[in-house]
């Protein structure tokens, strides 16, 4: 009976904090309060996030900035439903996310969250638009194929295959992948690290086209420094605790980076 007041207390608690911040700060997408992960690794406990709180906002464009290990990819998995922490709690918009099923995370993650990863995970038989097709076919909304390509600058390699593709091309094929269910959320870990720097520039340049023209709320973690430039906020990580949140008030642009 104590257990069931105390956990009842406890979700009027996180409801008052949803309700609180959403009044106050124009309702964010995300808000991550006291979010703690703990990894056992055999006899040791390894703690990747200590404590963070956190929230982004719809149409932000947002940098999480930390050396490996700092537990930016952990915090990436955890907004996105890939993973879940040991302890605080995590809100998609009114959504409790911590606590939820598998098979509420598995619509989560289908219906609001596109992700591009370092390596692009493309079907080498599948042409570029058919790629992008299987996940615009399970979405309630999907761009057509052929305009997400265009997004990313790559509507003319339509019906090529993988193989016919440079490595930066087959990453925006990622991307127009990830968008092409429109999902409110993009989140992108080291979108740019298996690149050159100029082909991370134009892959860049894609992922802030997106931003801008759908208004899709971006996150990309990233070690690498000059990337925050192109950001509303850059968010440090250190150790698995947050050691600084910048705003810039001004972005540059993608072709403007120097590293």
């Amino acid at each position: 009976m104590a257990d069931a007041v105390a956990s009842s207390k406890k979700e009027q608690h996180w409801n008052s904090v949803v309700n609180m911040i959403a009044d106050e700060s124009g309702r964010p997408v995300f808000i991550a309060r006291s979010v703690t992960k703990v990894y056992r690794m055999g006899e040791v406990d390894v703690h990747a996030l200590r404590g963070v709180d956190v929230e982004m906002y719809a149409g932000e464009f947002v940098v999480i900035l930390g050396a490996s290990g700092s537990g930016k990819s952990t915090l990436l998995n955890i907004l996105g439903g890939l993973d879940v922490p040991t302890d605080g709690q995590v809100f998609f918009r009114e959504q409790r996310l911590t606590g939820a099923d598998e098979d509420e995370l598995t619509e989560y993650r289908r219906e609001h969250v596109g992700f591009v990863f370092q390596f692009y995970n493309l079907i080498s038989s599948l042409t570029a638009k058919e790629n992008v097709a299987l996940v615009a076919d399970i979405a309630r909304d999907p761009l057509q194929p052929a305009e997400a390509l265009r997004l990313v600058g790559l509507y003319d390699r339509r019906d090529h295959y993988p193989s016919q593709l440079s490595g930066g091309e087959q990453q925006r094929v990622a991307i127009a992948r990830a968008i092409g269910k429109r999902p409110d959320v993009l989140l992108c870990d080291e979108p740019t690290g298996a690149l050159d720097v100029k082909t991370g520039i134009i892959v860049l340049e894609a992922i802030a086209r997106i931003n801008r023209d759908l208004g899709t709320l971006t996150a990309i973690i990233t070690h690498n420094a000059a990337i925050g430039e192109m950001a509303d906020r850059v968010i440090s990580l250190s150790d698995g605790s947050i050691s600084d949140i910048r705003v810039n008030k001004q972005r540059k642009a993608a072709e403007e980076l120097v590293w």
